[in-house]
């Protein structure tokens, strides 16, 4: 009998360790209160293993700018180092036209989540992809159909999570997966609106795949509904989330860091753009033994040559690194080439060249002279870029012939 006490007491403590636990708080309105959709998440959850502490603020018909005003919804917020606050606005206000989307919905949508990272700076601010309603909304053209607004909807809650570094449950996707290929589902109440039992389980389901980054695929919970209907529902959730988790930066707590930023490459100094993501310090590698801490840099190499430009991202979050490597290389043959061309190096055997004169036309060659075919897009009259990625390392020389003259500029490739 001991011995299988101690048997049931290991099981026990795998399946628990097995187990995500997580602490979900909903901030939305009645498209979050009708049919409770937190509770429907929560048993949704436990059926499938898992574990979660929820709680929400709901008002009816309330947009980002109600909560961000509302002090309860601070309170809320302030309640708990919460693991995912989820942020939901009024149905149609993220479909309206994008100028007063920019200074209406956007700014209170993205101080919602400033005040979710105040309170716990690795909390993840999710947002509520809703979806359009059954026939649109036929106050003007660009919503009056499901699809019109859908996309809507889809683009601007993309774009808030973009602005805000934040992410979204994409609910509106995963109910277009089902309009198109399971029509005989009806996700919407007799308004058109407000989801039917069917539509607040595929919002369950759609966010079960978006906090854990798992399939709801085999939940024994079905909310009441057919579990033919239940199961494809669960299906149409996991293939909405699961096949695009980089579009609705949907990451492991410990991945929320992440290091990134852009080049800007005039002559031998570089300035650098600093994107990264849930970042609270910097750590710049130059790749010619200097280095800075600031958030953006811009340096200035004494020579010439390739060097590899380094950052890491710390956060309380974790952290991450990201490189680049830029090659530097004198401008021209003359003296005074450097001021009439200018070469920005985009990415690996990728250059944008500028000339203050017209270009009339241009060659590459090799070291032994030869002429070399490359791809190359004309920008304008006097910029085109030019991409050489698929030739070995070495140096090249183009041969460029503008309204003033022919220079030959060297080209260092080091990939």
């Amino acid at each position: 009998m001991r011995t299988f006490t101690l048997i049931l007491s290991l099981l026990s403590s795998i399946l628990s360790f097995a187990q995500d636990s997580v602490s979900v708080l909903f901030i939305g309105n009645s498209y979050t209160y009708v049919n409770d959709l937190p509770s429907v998440f929560s048993n949704l959850t436990v059926s499938l293993g898992d574990e979660v502490t929820i709680d929400s603020k709901t008002n009816g018909g309330f947009t980002f700018q109600n909560h961000l005003t509302d002090p309860l919804t601070h309170t809320k917020i302030q309640s708990k180092p919460w693991d995912f606050v989820v942020i939901q606005g009024q149905s149609q206000e993220p479909s309206f036209p994008t100028s007063q989307v920019n200074t209406t919905t956007l700014p209170p949508a993205v101080q919602l989540a400033d005040s979710v990272y105040h309170n716990r700076y690795c909390s993840q601010a999710m947002y509520f992809m809703t979806w359009g309603r059954q026939n649109g909304d036929p106050q003007w053209d660009s919503i009056n159909t499901f699809n019109k607004m859908n996309l809507r909807l889809r683009n601007a809650y993309v774009r808030f999570a973009d602005s805000a570094q934040s992410c979204v449950a994409p609910v509106g996707v995963a109910w277009k997966y089902v309009r198109d290929n399971h029509p005989a589902i009806n996700l919407y109440s007799a308004d058109g609106s407000h989801p039917s039992p069917e539509g607040t389980y595929l919002a369950a389901c759609t966010f079960y795949a978006s906090v854990f980054r798992k399939s709801p695929v085999g939940a024994a919970y079905t909310f009441g509904l057919d579990p033919v209907v239940a199961g494809q529902l669960q299906n149409a959730a996991a293939i909405s989330v699961l096949d695009s988790l980089q579009t609705w930066h949907l990451r492991a707590p410990e991945d929320l860091a992440i290091a990134d930023f852009q080049v800007e490459q005039n002559g031998n100094t570089v300035d650098l753009i600093n994107d990264s993501w849930h970042a609270q310090s910097y750590a710049w590698q130059f790749g010619d033994g200097a280095n800075s801490t600031a958030e953006n840099e811009s340096h200035t190499y004494a020579n010439d040559g390739s060097y590899t430009i380094q950052l890491i991202a710390f956060s309380e979050c974790g952290n991450d690194t990201m490189s680049v490597v830029v090659n530097l290389y004198t401008l021209g043959a003359t003296e005074n080439s450097a001021d009439q061309v200018k070469i920005k190096t985009m990415s690996e055997g990728h250059f944008i060249l500028h000339s203050l004169d017209q270009i009339l036309s241009y060659e590459v060659l090799d070291l032994s002279g030869k002429r070399i075919n490359v791809s190359a897009a004309k920008k304008s009259e006097t910029e085109f870029e030019m991409d050489l990625s698929s030739l070995e390392n070495g140096l090249y020389f183009l041969l460029l012939n503008t309204v003033s003259g022919q220079q030959v500029i060297e080209l260092p490739l080091f990939k």
